[in-house]
């Protein structure tokens, strides 16, 4: 159930990304003035211009220059990149500017949104942490899922860049939730062997949420338009609240299904087995003052704003660098998340092999976080010098696929440092440390993208080496840190 909302969370965030500009290109055969010929067609005009003819009746008019003419099922034919998608659509960017000025306004206006998105997610991990420790995972779910559900519905009444800003704070405020949730989740249902790949089944359910947003938002949206994408997309959570509720009864050691060896065999598999003393959880401040909580603080405030970039900036990046339309896009940006959610499962997994090896907690945690650093390095310098959209994808797959073997691994780190009500509570100040980190990249990469996206991809390499070091610096031995 984790997984599956999971994948409807990235779903919702994802909305606005693709549909902000989405481009369709479209072949128009040309006809003569007089011809009889069935909706879309062109007519090349005297001056060399042509005039479109729709299918809904409307006619435009462009220079030849604005498309290609080529031959199509041995037919002459006008190909066109009509621009379309929520920025236009809402009046934010003047469809007859220059490309460039339309590229630099689009980027700076979804970077504002986003940044507001940011904020309040980071301030939800925060307050979630500690709301999820107080209230337990059950109703912290519903709360959470309640409140993106409904501001992604509410964005199909957006106006302009206050109401939709708005909105996604509501959002931002609600999906930031299942993060720190999931990380407590899984410690009370997984002993500690188990638990790198439980979080990295969390991940992959991110990853196979990024692997479909394209395909199912684009598919919505030329076919209903971005209004109605926005009420399909956000009633998918309140839908799954139905069976969360059902299945999701209790804790291990009170839940009515679940077997006597089940239940022992996940409660001896906890850090605190045979402590009956209640943990009463650790302030914020106390976290703060503790060294080892900075693995995971600042771990995350370097690495997470990768996986962002690319949420965020893999639609914009395949449309301004390879002029993908919205199709193409749905056909390619799936391939990163792919990679991603491989990434997520091997991640998980291997720590844990590891230890069933016999290799402490210590070694096999920083093994996998170094392994993959060690795959993301090569594939973003690789991936600066693409040379075609399906090079670049499958870079970007080695990039989230080592995202995502070593941030699975930094997420599990509050359920290795302590027990109990301490680990929501640093699990959401490691998300907002991640989200600070993501907000200043946000606000960099129109400005360092107005030129060249290589400096994009200089960004990213240069944040991997800064979290590592945090993790090794800060986390100690990772074996005899269970403090509460």
């Amino acid at each position: 159930m984790v997984v599956m909302i999971t994948i409807i969370n990235y779903l919702d965030r994802g909305t606005l990304n693709y549909m902000w500009i989405a481009n369709t290109r479209i072949n128009y055969p040309l006809a003569n003035a007089n011809a009889a010929m069935a909706k879309p067609f062109a007519i090349q005009q005297p001056d060399g211009s042509l005039e479109l003819y729709e299918k809904d009746g409307s006619v435009i008019k462009v220079e030849a220059a604005a498309g290609v003419l080529k031959e199509k099922d041995g037919s002459p034919s006008f190909e066109y990149l009509r621009k379309g998608g929520i920025a236009y659509e809402l009046g934010l960017i003047d469809i007859n500017q220059p490309a460039d000025v339309v590229a630099k306004r689009s980027k700076e206006l979804l970077a504002y949104i986003t940044m507001f998105f940011m904020v309040a997610y980071g301030i939800s991990q925060l307050v979630s942490g500690k709301l999820y420790d107080k209230i337990g995972t059950r109703r912290g779910f519903v709360m959470s899922v309640v409140i993106w559900g409904c501001a992604d519905m509410l964005t199909s009444f957006a106006r302009g860049i206050a109401s939709l800003s708005f909105f996604r704070v509501l959002l931002g405020l609600g999906e930031a939730g299942p993060w720190p949730g999931a990380v407590k989740s899984n410690a009370e249902w997984f002993p500690v062997k188990q638990r790198a790949f439980a979080q990295g089944l969390f991940g992959a359910g991110g990853s196979l949420g990024s692997v479909m947003a394209p395909v199912i938002i684009s598919m919505l949206y030329i076919n209903f338009g971005w209004k109605s994408t926005f009420v399909i997309v956000g009633s998918l959570g309140l839908v799954w609240i139905i069976p969360w509720l059902i299945i999701n009864k209790a804790t291990p050691a009170q839940h009515p299904w679940i077997k006597t060896e089940e239940k022992d065999f996940i409660l001896s598999g906890q850090p605190n087995a045979g402590n009956t003393v209640q943990d009463e959880g650790k302030s914020w401040g106390q976290l703060l003052k503790t060294k080892s909580s900075y693995a995971v603080i600042l771990g995350r405030f370097f690495l997470d704003p990768i996986w962002w970039m690319f949420v965020t900036w893999l639609p914009v990046y395949l449309s301004e660098v390879f002029k993908l339309d919205i199709k193409q896009i749905a056909y390619s940006a799936w391939v990163p998340y792919a990679g991603a959610a491989v990434g997520a499962i091997v991640g998980g997994w291997f720590s844990g092999f590891l230890m069933k090896k016999g290799h402490t907690v210590n070694k096999a945690r920083k093994t996998a976080i170094v392994i993959g650093a060690c795959i993301i390095l090569p594939a973003m310098i690789a991936a600066a010098y693409a040379t075609s959209a399906n090079k670049a994808v499958l870079l970007m797959a080695l990039i989230l696929g080592g995202f995502q073997f070593t941030i699975v691994n930094i997420q599990t780190l509050p359920g290795d440092f302590h027990t109990g009500k301490t680990i929501g509570s640093l699990a959401g100040l490691g998300g907002a440390a991640a989200v600070a980190g993501t907000v200043i990249t946000m606000l960099l990469v129109p400005q360092i993208t107005s030129t060249s996206w290589l400096w994009f991809f200089v960004m990213g390499a240069l944040l991997v080496p800064l979290s590592i070091a945090a993790v090794f610096f800060f986390a100690g031995d990772i074996s005899k840190r269970k403090t509460s």
